[in-house]
C-alpha cells in the first residue's frame, strides 16, 4: 500500500509519457516533467484520453508504493495548451486530432513555430503551407479540431463521475453540446441511448449528481436494466412475481416501488404486462413482463407462421415419389428413409422443419430438395444467421448462400431492414440453415419477409446451444407440434468414419465418449490434466507447436480455441493474451476497448454492426494500424472495414473464443479446457456444440470428471418464452 508523504498540494507539468491508460476507467501512469524538478515524476490518477505534450494543473498528494517509490496521485486536474516547440510536437503528434501525426506535427510546428496551435484553431486554411496537407487533410483536421475541443469539454465534466473516455466520445456524439445538460437532468438515459453504457455506469453517475436511491428516474431504469440483463440470458419475458425480487434485490429498494415502477413503464408502452396463465411455476399471478419489442416479436412470429401456413401454395403439386427416383439418379446417391420423408414433407407443407446432428444427412437433403424445385424454375434462396455458417452452406451445396441480414437488406440509413411485408422477399422457397441460433427478434423480422405464397424450410440442430440473443425459437416452434418435423438420427456410413461425429452423438445421448484412441492416429483426442495452469500451457504449445507440426493446420487460420468461460485461468481473456503473445508477439500495436490489438492479429465481432455489415461472430484479422488517422482496418472475408479508437470495444482478439460465440461456425481444429472450475457452464448442449465445431480435429484437455459432468448435465437453463403455446393457438396440432 501506498504511504502519504503529505497534504494534498497542487503542482504544474507536461505528460512526457503515457506508461499506461485503461480506457475503461481512465486509470492512467504517466511520465510528467514537473516545474522545479530535474527527472520526470510517476503520477497515477484518472484521466480522460491523457495525451503527451498536454500541460495541467493536477492536485494530489505525494506517496512513496512500496514497489515502485514516488508517485504523485491525482485528485483533479485541469488541462492547459502546451506552449514550448516540444510540448506542441508532442501534443499535435500524439494521434489526438485525426489527420496529423508525428511526421505531420513535426512539419506543422516547424512552419509555424509557438503558434501551431493557434493556427489550427482560429486559422487552418494557412495550414495549406505545410508540406503534405491539401484540402482534404486540412477539412479533416477542422473538423477533427473542433470535435476534440468539444469532447474535451465533456470529457472533463465527466471526469469527476468517473466515464471512461472512450463512452465520453460516445455522449458527446449522441448528444453534441447538450451532453452536459442531459447528463446533469437524468443520467439514465445513457442506459437506454448509449451503446454499452449500462444502468450501473449510469447510477454511479447520477449518485455523484445528488440522484437518491428512491427516485422514481432511478427506480424505472434499474427495471428496465433487469429486464435487459434477463434478455441477455436468453428471456423473452420474465415472471411478474420474480422481476420485484431481482428489482428489489438489485435495487435496494421496497417492493412497492418496484411494483410502481413496473406499471408506469407499461403505461408508457416501455413494458408489456400479459397473463399467460398458470404455466410459470412458483409464480401465483402467471403474469409476464415483456419488454414491448420482444412482445412485439413474439406475437409477430407466431401469427406469421400462421399467415405463412394457410395460405395458398406458390410451388405446384409434383409427382414426389418420381421426382424422388429422378433426384437419386441425378446425384447418385440413394436417399436413406427419413431423407426421402424430408423430401416430400417439402414437397407437400409450406413450413417444415429438419433437425438432426452431424452426418445425419441434412445436407444432403437440402441438395435434393434443390435438384427437385430447380426443375420446376421454382425462384429459391437460401440463408442463414452467419457469415461463416453461409459459407458452409454454398460450399456444401453448390448453391449461393447468404446471411439472414443480407438477404433482409438492412440499411442503418432507412432506420432497419428493408425487406419486410410491404416490400418480401422474391422467392417461392427460403431454406434457413442452423436455425436454432436464430433468437426472437431476428425470426421476427425474418417471417415479416417471407412472402405468404412461399414455402419456409427451417434446418438446424436443435440440441445444439439455444441463439445467443433472448428466445429459443427453433426448439419452441418444435414443440408447438403445429408443423411438421423430421427428426434425423442415423449416422450414414461415411459420417460413421469420424470419431467427431460418433463422439458427439454419443455426447447428445448422454453416453461418455470413447477417450482411448483404437487407430494410432484418429480426430478426437483428450489430454487428461487436472491443474487449470497446466491446462494453458498445453494448449498454447498444442496449437503453436504440436497441432501445426504434426498435422500441418495453420495455428491462427485453423486452429481455434473454445473455452465455456471468459474469466478466469482458463478463460478467453486470459487464453487470448497468451495465444496472442506467441503466435503474434509483433511491436505494431495499440490498446483500445479494454484490449491489446496487433497487426495481423485475428480478432472477432461481438455485435451487430448493421452500418459496417460486420456481425456477431464474424472472424477477421488486422489489416493495418492507422495511429495518424486513429482508426484500425480490420480485414472480414475480402473486405477491409476502418474502426477508429472508440469503436474497437466492439471487437475482441479471437485466438480463444466462447463456446456460444462459435456457433454457426466450423473450424479445422478446435481446442478447449473442459475442467471442473467450468462447473456452472458444464452442460451437454455446450460441449455437443463445441465438438460440433470441428471439422477435421478436436482436441480436449482437463479431466474426465469434468467431461462426465458435462455430457450428464441434460439440464440446461431454464430461457422463459411463451412462443410455443402462442403457435400451437394459431393451428392445430398435425395429428
Amino acid at each position: 500500500m501506498s504511504r502519504a508523504l503529505a497534504d494534498s498540494v497542487t503542482i504544474f507539468g507536461q505528460i512526457e509519457r503515457v506508461t499506461y491508460t485503461n480506457p475503461e476507467n481512465g486509470f492512467t501512469i504517466a511520465r510528467v516533467r514537473v516545474r522545479g524538478r530535474r527527472e520526470p515524476v510517476t503520477v497515477v490518477g484518472r484521466f480522460m484520453e491523457p495525451t503527451p505534450g498536454e500541460v495541467m494543473d493536477m492536485t494530489g498528494t505525494w506517496k512513496i508504493h512500496p514497489t515502485y517509490g514516488e508517485q504523485f496521485e491525482v485528485d483533479s486536474y485541469s488541462i492547459r495548451a502546451p506552449s514550448t516547440i516540444n510540448g506542441i510536437k508532442k501534443y499535435l503528434g500524439s494521434g489526438l486530432v485525426r489527420g496529423i501525426g508525428p511526421v505531420m506535427a513535426e512539419r506543422i510546428v516547424d512552419c509555424f513555430g509557438k503558434s501551431s496551435l493557434d493556427v489550427i484553431e482560429n486559422n487552418p486554411d494557412r495550414l495549406r503551407q505545410v508540406e503534405g496537407i491539401g484540402e482534404k487533410r486540412i477539412e479533416m483536421i477542422r473538423q477533427a479540431w473542433a470535435e476534440q475541443k468539444e469532447i474535451r469539454n465533456v470529457m472533463l465534466f465527466l471526469q469527476s463521475h468517473e466515464v471512461s473516455a472512450a463512452y465520453a466520445v460516445r455522449i458527446f456524439r449522441r448528444y453534441g453540446q447538450d451532453a452536459v445538460e442531459v447528463v446533469t437532468e437524468n443520467p439514465y438515459r445513457l442506459a437506454t441511448d448509449i451503446s454499452g453504457i449500462g444502468f450501473l455506469t449510469a447510477d454511479k453517475i447520477a449518485g455523484k449528481l445528488g440522484f437518491e436511491k428512491n427516485h422514481p428516474l432511478r427506480i424505472r431504469a434499474g427495471v428496465l436494466y433487469v429486464l435487459n440483463q434477463l434478455a441477455d440470458e436468453g428471456h423473452v419475458y420474465y415472471p411478474y412475481e420474480f422481476l420485484i425480487e431481482k428489482g428489489i434485490e438489485i435495487l435496494e429498494t421496497g417492493k412497492d416501488r418496484v411494483a410502481e415502477a413496473i406499471e408506469d413503464a407499461s403505461s408508457d408502452r416501455e413494458l408489456v404486462i400479459e397473463e399467460i396463465g398458470s404455466g410459470i411455476q412458483g409464480c401465483e399471478s402467471g403474469r409476464a413482463v415483456y419488454l414491448t419489442r420482444f412482445y412485439v416479436c413474439e406475437t409477430g412470429i407466431a401469427k406469421h407462421f400462421a399467415r405463412l401456413c394457410e395460405a395458398p401454395k406458390s410451388v405446384r403439386a409434383i409427382n414426389t415419389e418420381r421426382a424422388l427416383q429422378w433426384v437419386e439418379q441425378q446425384l447418385d446417391f440413394s436417399l436413406a428413409d427419413n431423407q426421402k420423408a424430408a423430401v416430400r414433407c417439402a414437397a407437400q407443407n409450406k413450413v417444415m422443419v429438419i433437425t438432426g446432428g452431424p452426418g445425419t444427412g441434412k445436407t444432403t437433403i437440402i441438395r435434393a430438395v434443390l435438384e427437385i424445385f430447380k426443375q420446376l424454375h421454382v425462384r429459391t434462396l437460401l440463408a442463414a444467421p452467419t457469415g461463416r455458417a453461409a459459407k458452409k452452406m454454398t460450399e456444401a451445396t453448390g448453391h449461393s448462400a447468404g446471411t439472414i441480414h443480407r438477404l433482409l437488406s438492412f440499411n442503418a440509413q432507412e432506420g432497419g431492414f428493408q425487406k419486410n411485408q410491404d416490400n418480401p422477399l422474391k422467392c417461392d422457397m427460403l431454406i434457413v440453415d442452423e436455425a436454432s441460433m436464430i433468437d426472437t427478434v431476428l425470426m421476427y423480422n425474418l417471417l415479416k419477409a417471407v412472402p405468404p405464397a412461399a414455402t419456409l424450410v427451417l434446418v438446424g440442430d436443435v440440441h445444439q446451444l439455444p441463439s445467443v440473443g433472448p428466445g429459443n425459437v427453433l426448439n419452441d416452434v418444435i414443440a408447438s407440434e403445429a408443423v411438421p418435423v423430421v427428426r434425423l438420427s442415423e449416422i450414414f456410413r461415411q459420417a460413421r468414419q469420424s470419431r467427431i461425429i460418433v463422439n458427439a452423438h454419443q455426447i447428445n445421448s448422454g453416453i461418455i465418449p470413447e477417450l482411448q484412441a483404437r487407430e494410432e492416429e484418429t480426430d478426437f483426442y483428450f489430454i487428461e490434466q487436472q491443474e487449470p495452469e497446466k491446462v494453458v500451457d498445453i494448449i498454447v504449445e498444442l496449437v503453436s507447436k504440436r497441432i501445426p507440426r504434426r498435422f500441418f493446420f495453420d495455428p491462427v487460420d485453423d486452429v481455434q480455441v473454445l473455452s465455456p468461460m471468459h474469466k478466469g485461468v482458463c478463460g478467453t481473456a486470459n487464453l487470448n493474451r497468451l495465444l496472442q503473445e506467441r503466435l503474434n508477439p509483433g511491436k505494431t500495436q495499440i490498446s483500445a476497448g479494454g484490449s491489446v490489438f496487433r497487426l495481423q492479429d485475428k480478432v472477432m465481432q461481438i455485435r451487430n454492426n448493421y452500418e459496417k455489415q460486420v456481425f456477431n461472430g464474424d472472424i477477421g484479422r488486422v489489416a493495418a494500424v492507422e495511429d495518424e488517422f486513429r482508426q484500425v482496418k480490420i480485414g472480414f472475408d475480402g473486405r477491409e472495414i476502418d474502426y477508429s479508437f472508440t469503436e474497437l470495444d466492439e471487437v475482441l482478439p479471437a485466438y480463444a473464443v466462447s463456446v456460444h460465440k462459435s456457433q454457426g461456425s466450423e473450424f479445422p481444429v478446435v481446442v478447449m479446457p473442459v475442467l471442473t472450475q467450468h462447473y456452472i457452464m458444464l452442460q451437454r448442449n455446450l460441449l455437443y456444440t463445441a465438438v460440433t465445431r470441428g471439422r477435421r480435429l478436436v482436441v480436449l484437455v482437463g479431466t474426465k470428471k469434468a467431461l462426465a459432468i458435462a455430457v450428464k448435465n441434460d439440464k440446461p437453463g431454464r430461457r422463459y418464452t411463451h412462443l410455443a403455446s402462442r403457435i400451437a393457438a394459431t393451428r392445430k396440432p398435425l395429428q
